[in-house]
């Protein structure tokens, strides 16, 4: 039966985090967030896009997120049939270029739309989970070696995560070398070390120094090289004792296939945002899958909803050799959404419900919003 594409809305928003996040290029102390609101046959479904320090990350803004959505990608769709997903994702393809967070936050809105109406999860939507959890990363971004020693162990405490991940390249890289050395040495056997690098370094500053991370434990080493640079990863990974792994390289499966040819990573880091959709994420992990490449569940620190959509999608694509780390909500103060995912036995569980498995807060929506004056909660609200 037919599902009319009737309304499609986004909305920005910005929540504060718990404590500042520290990347190579930004520090974080609030998420730009849009939630997308597609309503089909009476039923509405939830999308998110977030943007990490406005367009610092990338190409895309949480003002133009909202606006290709409301403009672009609405007469694309409005009167469509939903519940033709394959026509439906060839559209949002071909509604405008590149904007690939604001198309994948559509696509998670319809597909939710439909589980919805259905009465079953995204999950089962997409074909069924292959995996029913999976094991969460933490990132020790707090920029203070002690907090972050702190940090770590209440996760082990809470088993809420065994894999850390550390983000550096801002600084001096000898000085990133005696933190990271602090840090495996206070969970040592315990946890594991990642570092995350975000493009900030240069062939030659990584060739100094990864090795001796490396040595000291780290066996991860997400996007060292700016992204142009798949021959310099390709050189890296050579010489190094441990995993490259791809991330804002790899958006595309054009990407992901010139990464496997030359041999530029043994990991692929997946994030729904960069690949513009379910149909793209699937393609991208498809070809990683083919080439050998272990996965990586990524996330752009969307809230629950970009979170929960990610999470569904990522549990039918089988196993993810390096987890994922889908911790938004973990770091925000507030969430958008009714519920909030927990983490447990240090994995992240699909939940119950139909769709996505949460409903929209409406109130904290229109207190965080950002496209106009914001209203005041409740007594006792954030």
């Amino acid at each position: 039966m037919p599902q009319t594409i009737e309304r499609i809305e986004a909305v920005p928003a910005r929540v504060p985090t718990i404590r500042p996040h520290h990347l190579a290029f930004v520090t974080v102390e609030a998420m730009d967030v849009v939630v997308v609101r597609v309503t089909a046959g009476g039923v509405t479904g939830l999308g998110e896009a977030a943007t990490i320090g406005g367009p610092r990350w990338g190409e895309e803004s949480p003002e133009g997120i909202a606006a290709a959505v409301n403009h672009y990608l609405a007469e694309a769709l409005l009167g469509q049939d939903a519940a033709n997903l394959n026509a439906v994702e060839d559209r949002i393809a071909r509604a405008l270029r590149g904007n690939s967070f604001a198309k994948n936050a559509v696509s998670t809105a319809v597909h939710d739309a439909v589980a919805r109406a259905r009465g079953e999860r995204l999950v089962e939507l997409l074909g069924g989970a292959v995996v029913d959890s999976i094991p969460l990363a933490w990132t020790l971004a707090s920029g203070d070696t002690d907090r972050d020693i702190e940090e770590g162990e209440r996760a082990l405490a809470e088993r809420r995560h065994r894999h850390f991940k550390i983000k550096i390249g801002a600084g001096d890289p000898a000085q990133d070398l005696r933190h990271i050395a602090r840090l495996a040495a206070a969970f040592e056997g315990r946890a594991t070390l990642r570092v995350d690098i975000n493009q900030a370094w240069d062939e030659s500053t990584a060739s100094q120094f990864a090795p001796a991370l490396a040595e000291a434990g780290v066996l991860l080493f997400e996007q060292p090289l700016p992204a142009w640079n798949v021959d310099g990863m390709a050189r890296l990974a050579t010489r190094l004792r441990a995993t490259v792994m791809a991330d804002e390289g790899v958006a595309t499966p054009q990407d992901v296939l010139r990464h496997a040819q030359a041999a530029a990573c043994g990991a692929v880091a997946l994030k729904p945002g960069k690949h513009g959709g379910v149909a793209g994420t699937r393609a991208v992990a498809a070809i990683a899958r083919a080439a050998g490449l272990g996965l990586y569940g990524g996330t752009m620190l969307e809230g629950t909803i970009g979170t929960l959509g990610a999470l569904h999608l990522y549990a039918t694509l089988g196993h993810f050799a390096w987890g994922c780390e889908l911790f938004g909500p973990l770091l925000l103060r507030d969430s958008l959404a009714t519920t909030r995912p927990a983490p447990r036995d240090f994995a992240l569980h699909l939940p119950d419900g139909p769709g996505i498995g949460t409903e929209l807060d409406a109130d904290k929506l229109a207190h965080y919003r950002t496209d106009r004056a914001r209203t005041v909660l409740g007594h006792g609200a954030p």
